[in-house]
């Protein structure tokens, strides 16, 4: 009978256990879930071009698209949003990073030091019309910008469906997936998130409309 009554108590601790595993915000591949390819989509994105206190084309991190110079991640983040329809929201911070390479490079370097969560001057007033989001950033140091992780503490992602990308300079995605589920556990995070080096991004439009057909868009 004890024997018995042991067993069951280790079967409900098992399922309670892989119950809690479900919640724990691990991010998934595109194809173990249904991407809402019909409803509103919207495109967020972070790029210092934007943020440096510069006209965008003395900024380090720029590329030229069109004869257009914006910032990488914005460039990125407009393939996305021509493709699929979606609207655009840039991520703003009254930090002015450097816009010198060299010099932001140190910057993001002592922000991850120092584990700053810097100040969000842009709002999304609308979150709740949106059932998928598009989240871009570049890679800095194997991580997101100090910001992103400011910008996960101001909005609550429960039930949307979080499609991560990158630009790089040979980071990829760099575990960032992982972080946002981390970060967002009541949100599904998709882990094939689409990433470029920042050298390639200028001419990624095809790269960016073959992965979007993989999620089904």
């Amino acid at each position: 009978m004890k024997k018995t009554f042991l067993c069951v108590l280790l079967a409900v601790a098992l399922i309670l256990s892989l119950a809690s595993c479900n919640k724990s915000g691990d991010a998934v591949n595109s194809g173990d879930v249904d991407v809402d390819t019909e409803g509103k989509i919207l495109v967020v994105y972070f790029t210092a071009a934007e943020n440096s206190g510069v006209d965008a084309v003395s900024s380090a991190s720029v590329v030229t698209v069109d004869g257009e110079a914006k910032g990488v991640s914005q460039a990125v983040a407009e393939m996305i949003a021509d493709e699929t329809g979606a609207d655009l929201f840039s991520i703003r911070t009254s930090t002015v990073y450097p816009a010198n390479m060299g010099e932001l490079i140190d910057y993001a370097d002592k922000e991850q030091d120092d584990g700053a969560r810097p100040e969000l001057t842009s709002s999304i007033d609308n979150l709740d019309d949106y059932a998928t989001v598009f989240v871009g950033f570049p890679i800095w140091w194997y991580d997101m910008p100090q910001v992103m992780y400011s910008f996960f503490d101001e909005y609550d992602f429960s039930g949307k469906t979080i499609i991560p990308f990158t630009v790089h300079n040979g980071s990829r995605l760099s575990g960032t997936p992982a972080k946002i589920a981390e970060l967002e556990p009541d949100a599904t995070v998709i882990s094939d998130g689409f990433t470029v080096s920042m050298q390639n991004a200028a001419n990624a439009a095809e790269d960016v409309a073959e992965w979007l057909q993989g999620l089904g868009f």
